[in-house]
């Protein structure tokens, strides 16, 4: 049974080798992926102190980000993202109205179409991705994994190009430490509406889990002016709290397996090292026992003469059934 036990722990010993070099080497790779069936509600809110209308007004807006898996790889993720904005004066606007809203309530609705690296969050503009939409560069919707503290190229969509987005420390948000970046424009040239020219402000501050590179919250003081001066937009929002209470949980638990991946090598490789100490000390017990003792009688030793000097106290039966010393057999 010793044998039997010692050959199975021998052979879980190279399953957990097996498992903890995976764990080091591959499994990461495949875990520190963004998912191909992301399918995310993000809302904000805040107050337009003008608005295209001339006037203010709390806003409301929804950015609804959809993974295209049919176009999607293993290395690769295209999404498709709707947004808009909408003013919400008593606080029971839907999420989104038309141009035919009786209340005037749409502000801006956009579409885009994107693909980005699963691992690195940068853009990746491959056709076959995108087929003909709007080329993007840096990062879109997400920082990469593992975050580092330095400046990072972030795509602005009013601009058509990216941006730093500068490391400006940690900082905890609902109790989660986050990094924390700022991205700022100030009177850039752009189309700030349809076929409308002027000037774009914008300070967007953004709070990113270190590990997964999610955006956990946002800030945005946002400001639209016509060539003449003129302000036609004039925006201070961020996600809501009921938004950022989800990604908090969603981050935890993506923080809980990402942690798990990396403790992994480590737990079954010492698993796997006790294991097989255990079992080669029960199969090589074993097969000592099953092998016996000490024989009761020692080979016989060379006489020095090219014959043997057999042990003189030792007896034999002879025919007789009587005991005889094999010296007295020498004898006869």
């Amino acid at each position: 049974m010793r044998r039997i036990i010692g050959l199975v722990l021998m052979g879980l010993a190279g399953f957990l080798v097996m498992t903890a070099l995976l764990a080091l080497f591959y499994i990461p790779g495949q875990v520190k992926k963004t998912p191909l069936d992301t399918d995310s509600n993000t809302r904000l809110s805040g107050q337009a102190a003008v608005l295209p209308t001339g006037d203010g007004a709390p806003v409301k807006a929804l950015s609804h980000t959809v993974a295209d898996g049919a176009k999607s790889d293993g290395d690769v993720v295209v999404f498709d993202t709707f947004t808009c904005l909408i003013k919400d004066p008593n606080g029971d606007s839907p999420d989104c109205v038309d141009d035919s809203d009786p209340e005037k309530r749409l502000v801006t609705a956009t579409t885009d179409r994107f693909a980005t690296n699963r691992k690195t969050g940068m853009a990746v503009n491959d056709e076959k991705y995108i087929g003909d939409a709007t080329p993007h560069d840096g990062l879109v919707n997400k920082f990469p994994f593992g975050v580092e503290k330095k400046t990072y190229p972030f795509w602005d969509g009013l601009l058509g190009r990216a941006i730093d987005a500068n490391f400006e420390g940690e900082e905890k948000v609902n109790g989660w430490n986050t990094f924390k970046f700022v991205t700022e424009v100030s009177d850039e040239p752009a189309e700030i509406a349809n076929n409308i020219q002027g000037t774009y402000s914008s300070t967007k501050t953004m709070y990113i889990d270190p590990r997964t590179g999610a955006i956990q919250k946002q800030t945005e003081q946002q400001v639209r002016k016509l060539d003449n001066g003129t302000t036609v937009l004039d925006l201070d929002f961020g996600f809501t709290d009921e938004t950022v209470a989800a990604n908090i949980k969603d981050a935890k638990a993506n923080d809980s397996k990402l942690g798990l991946v990396g403790k992994l090598p480590l737990i079954a490789g010492l698993l796997g090292l006790l294991s097989a100490a255990a079992g080669f000390f029960l199969w090589n017990s074993a097969r000592r026992a099953e092998g016996g003792g000490a024989p009761l009688v020692q080979g016989d030793r060379s006489d020095g003469d090219g014959g043997y000097a057999e042990s003189s106290n030792l007896d034999v039966f002879g025919d007789d059934g009587e005991t005889t010393s094999r010296s007295d057999l020498k004898q006869r």
